[in-house]
């Protein structure tokens, strides 16, 4: 998780709300990314797309079989889609959204047991960073909402 709160880093100093995500294969690292909506103009580009375009273009499959992703927040509905999609094995959060998350917090995914592609989600307090992960979130809303008053 710490390398998914590394890309958070630089997603945030390049403006871009700070979320990291990694893919991990074996133990290794495939792909990393963070989100670049605003450098893109893309409103697709989360930091989870990003990391899941990076590791298919790398594999030439679209299929990531036995990957695992961290991210450092609970996913939205489209990368929760995206990552059930590529057929990814595991999906870790440090934080949870509580706006737009949707394996826990908001659409609950997670307990939807007809849907064809489920992923065993993992979001405990203890174990990812989630005061780090949700912090760097936090910090970076409160510094706009002062910039604009």
């Amino acid at each position: 998780m710490f390398q998914a709160l590394k890309e958070a880093f630089k997603a945030r100093e390049s403006q871009e709300v700070p979320v990291g995500a990694i893919i991990v294969k074996d133990g290794k690292i495939i792909a990393r990314g963070f989100n670049k909506c605003i450098a893109l103009s893309d409103p697709t580009a989360h930091a989870e797309i990003v990391a899941l375009r990076k590791a298919a273009k790398k594999f030439k499959n679209y299929r990531l079989n036995d990957c695992y992703v961290y991210a450092t927040i609970e996913p939205c509905a489209m990368c929760t889609s995206a990552l059930a999609n590529a057929r990814i094995k595991k999906i870790i959060f440090g934080a949870f959204d509580k706006k737009a998350g949707c394996y826990k917090s908001m659409l609950k995914t997670a307990d939807i047991k007809k849907l064809s592609r489920r992923i065993v989600i993992s979001g405990k307090k203890e174990k990812y960073l989630s005061e780090e992960c949700a912090n760097i979130i936090k910090d970076f809303f409160k510094k706009i909402r002062q910039q604009k008053v």
